[in-house]
């Protein structure tokens, strides 16, 4: 008799996040993970206890697939640079994978999984990207509060064009948004008497190959 397969949490989650790229979290069930696995609902059951629970770590799961290809496309850059480029991955994840970024930066995560993520502070209290304006002040030589509101408007209109970038009727080319995002950075940037020094067409030459 052939040895059985232990399915273990990480091969559920690469299941339900495939089953969640290819048809959005409303098909993310306990039924249709065994299925992709070849298993029974038991281990997944097991693993995870409740829906809730397994989305809870899917949100998180998913977080971190496109964080961690955000740190390799960052590393070794300027701090503008690197934060462009952040905004261009941003709007490739919206459209390369649709239901991934809707459920991760679009859904209500208390309809999703249940948890209000920043308590009861709102997102536009919190500092947008500490790091990045930290970098991008000295970088510049401006205040580190001018940084943050630079960052958080760029944010702002990023996510909004991402967000629409997810509907195909609404569909521009990726290398037209991104250009879209840096033109509205430079006019950030400007409009509190800073230039930005990037070779535009070579960073976007490199990240489309």
């Amino acid at each position: 008799m052939g040895r059985k397969t232990q399915i273990t949490r990480e091969m559920i989650l690469e299941a339900a996040f495939e089953i969640l790229d290819e048809s959005g979290i409303g098909a993310v069930a306990i039924k249709n993970i065994a299925a992709r696995l070849n298993c029974s609902t038991q281990p997944v059951s097991w693993q995870f206890g409740s829906m809730q629970e397994l989305k809870k770590e899917l949100f998180w799961y998913s977080a971190r697939k496109f964080s961690a290809d955000m740190e390799r496309l960052m590393k070794g850059r300027p701090a503008i640079e690197a934060f462009f480029v952040t905004g261009m991955n941003y709007i490739s994840i919206a459209c390369d994978h649709p239901n991934v970024f809707r459920f991760v930066n679009v859904d209500d995560p208390m309809d999703s999984i249940g948890e209000r993520l920043n308590g009861d502070t709102s997102i536009f209290a919190m500092q947008f990207d500490e790091v990045s304006a930290g970098l991008l002040a000295k970088e510049y030589g401006m205040t580190e509060e001018t940084a943050a509101e630079i960052i958080r408007d760029t944010v702002i209109y990023t996510h909004g064009l991402s967000v629409m970038m997810m509907y195909d009727n609404y569909r521009l080319p990726k290398e037209t948004a991104c250009e879209m995002i840096y033109k509205v950075g430079e006019r950030f940037m400007k409009a509190k008497g800073y230039d930005i020094n990037v070779d535009y067409e070579k960073m976007i030459k490199e990240f489309f190959g």
